[in-house]
């Protein structure tokens, strides 16, 4: 049994998105962020980070145990190993997807984050909103680039990368960002939101907050 820790997050929609796209079996437990529980003595033995999502893998083929793994891209990474699904097995393409997820941690999920914590101010400063707002832009500049010459981030099929930046740009009209700038990211925003799995995922990721 897989199971998975989350709240109503970008990056916790990430991993059941993967999972309904794998026909996976899971289920979720909910962390309660507002209430604090993912600084609990308990979940901070599974996560020292005290972040959401952390995945348990409970399968009893596993030799050496359950496994408990935190950070999503890495949680991505493990299921589409596990599965032999979304992450491609020539290494030209897999390299693609490594590093559109590289450029995910390092680029996008920093800029969207900053974005969003400037947003959640009683009172933002106008000059910081700004300075969020144009790295969200550039790094939405650079993945429409991508998607000029391909359908999917990093190349003609649908991956774990996907999955990964659609979990944060899912959230984009919170931090006041708008895709029409960006046609090609809208065109694959509109796709990827469309697909049964997504919106499955995320509507049950978004009852963890009822």
């Amino acid at each position: 049994m897989l199971e998975v820790l989350a709240f109503a997050t970008p990056n916790s929609v990430k991993v059941p998105i993967a999972l309904e796209e794998m026909k996976l079996d899971y289920r979720l437990v909910p962390v309660n962020l507002r209430q604090g529980e993912q600084k609990t003595e308990a979940f901070r033995a599974m996560n020292p980070n005290a972040k959401v999502p952390v995945l348990i893998d409970r399968s009893p083929a596993l030799a050496e145990g359950d496994v408990v793994l935190s950070e999503s891209s890495a949680i991505l990474v493990y299921l589409a190993e596990k599965t032999g699904q979304l992450l491609p097995k020539d290494a030209a393409h897999r390299g693609k997807v490594f590093e559109q997820l590289f450029f995910h941690a390092s680029g996008l999920s920093p800029a969207f984050l900053q974005a969003f914590q400037v947003a959640m101010q009683s009172s933002p400063q106008p000059e910081a909103q700004a300075r969020a707002s144009a790295e969200v832009d550039r790094v939405l500049s650079v993945i429409n680039h991508n998607l000029e010459h391909r359908l999917y981030v990093a190349g003609d099929t649908y991956s774990i990368a996907d999955i990964a930046h659609f979990g944060w740009i899912w959230r984009h009209q919170a931090i006041g960002a708008s895709l029409e700038k960006f046609p090609s990211v809208r065109r694959w925003y509109d796709d990827i939101s469309a697909r049964p799995a997504v919106v499955t995922a995320i509507a049950k990721t978004m009852a963890l907050a009822q």
